[in-house]
């Protein structure tokens, strides 16, 4: 079974998501820790656990799911994955940080392997799927549990919102779509672990959110 650990990280509000079971194997999701102590929870946390870290996923490559990146590099040797979509389409982390007034604080690293749609991602025992769900970015990525009945969402879909569309590549036609034949045909009663926000479920988005 895996366990879901979430972290508030920035200013943004952004969840990461660390995954792990009982073989104490991790996945990183959204790495979005900015301030020395948002990272210090985060590592302490997986001290405690005596985790190991396999692999740093990223849903998309938005800075506010990136900012820990270099961070988690440099503590535990391993590099982002993304879908290649993002990192074509998408500027830099440090591109997007001077953006944002932020271009001295953030350092960039780069992918270090592409997520392929439906490819399955395993740790330990466990293992999710990667679900393309274009439209918030070229190439914005979901982490589907058959078995444990979840899904990490990034920023495609909220708790009775979507994404938005405005920013590099992103296009809600394209978003809408994607969720309804990506995410809306997973079983109704899968958990929603989106990118910001409370949780929802699949049969919850179905029937009230007023996007979909």
């Amino acid at each position: 079974m895996i366990t879901v650990k979430i972290f508030e990280f920035n200013h943004f509000s952004e969840l990461c998501y660390l995954l792990y079971d009982e073989t104490k194997e991790a996945v990183i999701i959204d790495c979005g820790a900015f301030e020395e102590y948002e990272e210090k929870e985060l590592t302490d946390y997986v001290t405690k656990n005596g985790l190991t870290i396999k692999r740093l996923l990223c849903t998309h490559l938005h800075l506010d799911h990136i900012f820990g990146n270099h961070f988690i590099h440099k503590t535990y040797g391993i590099k982002p994955e993304a879908h290649q979509a993002d990192v074509e389409q998408l500027p830099r982390t440090d591109e997007q940080a001077t953006r944002f007034g932020l271009g001295d604080k953030v350092k960039h690293i780069d992918i270090e392997s592409y997520i392929i749609e439906d490819t399955n991602i395993k740790f330990g025992h466990s293992e999710i799927k990667a679900l393309l769900v274009p439209g918030h970015s070229p190439g914005s990525i979901a982490f589907y549990s058959e078995k444990d009945k979840f899904v990490m969402s990034g920023d495609a879909l909220f708790n009775g919102s979507i994404g938005r569309t405005d920013l590099w590549g992103g296009s809600q036609s394209t978003l809408t779509g994607a969720i309804k034949e990506k995410l809306l045909t997973l079983p109704d009663d899968t958990i929603v672990y989106p990118g910001h926000g409370p949780q929802t479920t699949i049969a919850k988005e179905k029937l009230y959110n007023p996007f979909l």
